[in-house]
């Protein structure tokens, strides 16, 4: 049963109302994450804008989803596994078993599988990564603004990973369910 309730976009007014059009009309529907979101207009616009903002850097939308599966199966979210495993496949096109590999921080490509492991390991050290963190994904190939966006991917994730798993939100995907307990 949910914790907090998920607002109905027809009924509810102001800024939210505005938001869960915006999303209306860019998705064709408003996931119950943001509906709940709803509840707090600065929470879902902050959600929003930095979910747009990342969307636009230099990692691009295939290894976004693979961090968020990543970073879900950390959290144990099943509501963002749910979500990141149908938007991966159906919107982005990742094939099942690189969506898979990416739950355990792994990839066939060593560039994304360091980025993987790199999200994986700022989750379970709390961001207090080293310096020989940080110098392994960097010998990976990325650079220090991709290594910034992966710190931030990971901030973003864990938002909706802390959020759903409060709100224990009604899953309105095909449900994937964490392997970690």
């Amino acid at each position: 049963m949910t914790r907090l309730q998920a607002l109905e976009p027809k009924e509810t007014t102001g800024r939210s109302k505005e938001l869960f059009d915006g999303i209306q009309s860019k998705l064709g529907m408003v996931p119950n994450m943001m509906r709940t979101m709803g509840n707090s207009p600065a929470v879902l616009e902050g959600y929003l804008n930095l979910s747009d903002a990342l969307g636009k850097g230099s990692l691009g939308g295939k290894l976004g989803e693979l961090i968020a599966l990543a970073v879900a199966e950390s959290n144990t979210c099943n509501y963002c596994l749910s979500a990141h495993s149908f938007i991966g496949e159906k919107l982005v096109g990742i094939d099942t078993t690189t969506l898979e590999m990416a739950r355990e921080g792994k990839n066939k490509d060593p560039k994304i599988a360091a980025a993987l492991f790199f999200a994986q390991t700022l989750v379970e050290k709390r961001g207090r990564v080293s310096a020989d963190d940080v110098a392994a994904v960097k010998a990976a190939g990325h650079s220090d603004g991709a290594v910034g966006e992966i710190v931030a991917h990971v901030a973003l994730n864990v938002l909706t990973n802390y959020f759903n798993n409060t709100a224990n939100t009604d899953i309105d995907f095909p449900v994937v369910e964490a392997q970690t307990v």
